[in-house]
């Protein structure tokens, strides 16, 4: 079964599921909404890569949008804001821990013979590829400045 196929089961469960079901529904069905729309724009049909990256970047406007209103004090908006993230990770890849990815960018540091924080566009464009959808890129950039600056 195929991301996209799971997408729609679980939009059925959801709404069968009446009041329990609906932040679920609704964050399926934009996610699907957001998946057709890229789909429209390339002109292609998305694989499930395709599809783990979409909704990577609508996690990831979540965790902005998180912060944003974590700092202007709206308690209601984040508690929406963490329902819809919990029900996005359920199709994401599991995410690395701080830990692994610490270890990818040592692994990837040492492969690239990174010196100094000029290499930083190398190391990057080496440990992307290796975490997509599976980790924050704002950490990943975080912990290679952090392994080049020591």
């Amino acid at each position: 079964m195929t991301l996209k196929d799971r997408l729609v089961e679980d939009m059925k469960l959801a709404m069968k599921a009446k009041e329990e079901g609906k932040v679920r529904l609704s964050v399926i069905r934009m996610a699907r909404a957001a998946i057709k729309n890229a789909e429209i724009d390339k002109k292609i049909e998305f694989n499930d890569e395709q599809v783990v990256e979409v909704l990577a970047r609508e996690m990831k406007l979540r965790r902005d949008a998180l912060e944003v209103f974590g700092q202007a004090d709206r308690p209601d908006k984040v508690k929406a804001l963490k329902e819809e993230m919990e029900v996005l990770k359920d199709y994401l890849p599991q995410q690395l821990s701080e830990g692994d990815i610490r270890q990818l960018v040592q692994e990837t540091v040492t492969a690239v013979g990174a010196q100094s924080l000029k290499d930083l566009g190398k190391v990057m464009g080496a440990v992307t590829p290796k975490t997509k959808g599976r980790a924050d890129g704002k950490l990943v950039n975080q912990i290679v400045r952090e392994i080049l600056e020591a």
